[in-house]
């Protein structure tokens, strides 16, 4: 963690932090019919464009953005332990490379992209104005943000989200999206784990020991239907 006089934190994200190997296991299981992929590419083409992936983690979206056909793909990501197996899974790709920075200060130059997203990455939302005025500066006229979380007003995964956070404002949460201008695309993807020895460990990662056993004590099987919102905004 950079520790700079006046470098903004990063937000932990204790999932991919305590538990990489097991986030990766969710990475690969998440959205495998490339429900989010399909909307986002009908929103602005991925063929050409300079991309940014805002807390890229472990860089696991990174080689498949390259393989969309972009231009150039940059991960930032401030966590070195995620960073580090970054550098490591993109090392041979000519067009992508992986930055130390965060949301609210990103190491690009003005106008210097055409697309970006930040993944469940945990900074974005209500009092994340920081980090949206960044993405004003960095991505160019024409160009597209997109921040993807959960909807927790819709699917199986949105009820064990609601029922684990009660204080989540999903009203307000839209609300402050529509202040900053954004749009909204609900989308409906899926968990898809290989065994169920994988399933419960994903989900151990993602909610509290209590709220974690009384999901898989209620839910058999190796997957679940998952709301997502897409917000989306062209500059």
């Amino acid at each position: 963690m950079n520790t700079e006089p006046g470098r903004p934190e990063p937000t932990r994200s204790p999932n991919i932090w305590d538990s990489p190997d097991v986030y990766e296991v969710e990475n690969l299981g998440v959205d495998r019919a490339g429900v989010l992929e399909s909307a986002m590419a009908a929103l602005h083409p991925f063929a050409g464009a300079d991309l940014v992936d805002v807390g890229c983690g472990t860089g696991f979206h990174l080689p498949r953005f390259a393989a969309l056909g972009c231009a150039s793909v940059v991960g930032v990501e401030p966590h070195p332990p995620l960073r580090s197996i970054a550098e490591s899974r993109v090392a041979g790709l000519p067009s992508v490379r992986v930055l130390e920075g965060v949301a609210q200060a990103l190491p690009l130059a003005d106008a210097s992209v055409d697309l970006a997203q930040a993944r469940w990455a945990y900074f974005f939302g209500a009092g994340c104005e920081p980090g949206l005025r960044e993405l004003e500066r960095v991505v160019r006229p024409g160009g597209t943000a997109y921040v993807i979380d959960n909807d927790a007003t819709r699917s199986t995964f949105g009820r064990w989200f609601s029922r684990a956070n009660p204080s989540y404002d999903a009203a307000a949460v839209e609300r402050f999206w529509t202040r900053q201008g954004w749009e909204r695309e609900r989308l409906t993807i899926s968990w898809e784990l290989d065994t169920r020895e994988d399933f419960e460990a994903v989900v151990r990662i993602e909610f509290s020991e209590t709220a974690a056993e009384g999901i898989l004590a209620e839910h058999g099987g190796t997957g679940v239907d998952y709301a997502v919102n897409l917000w989306w905004r062209r500059f």
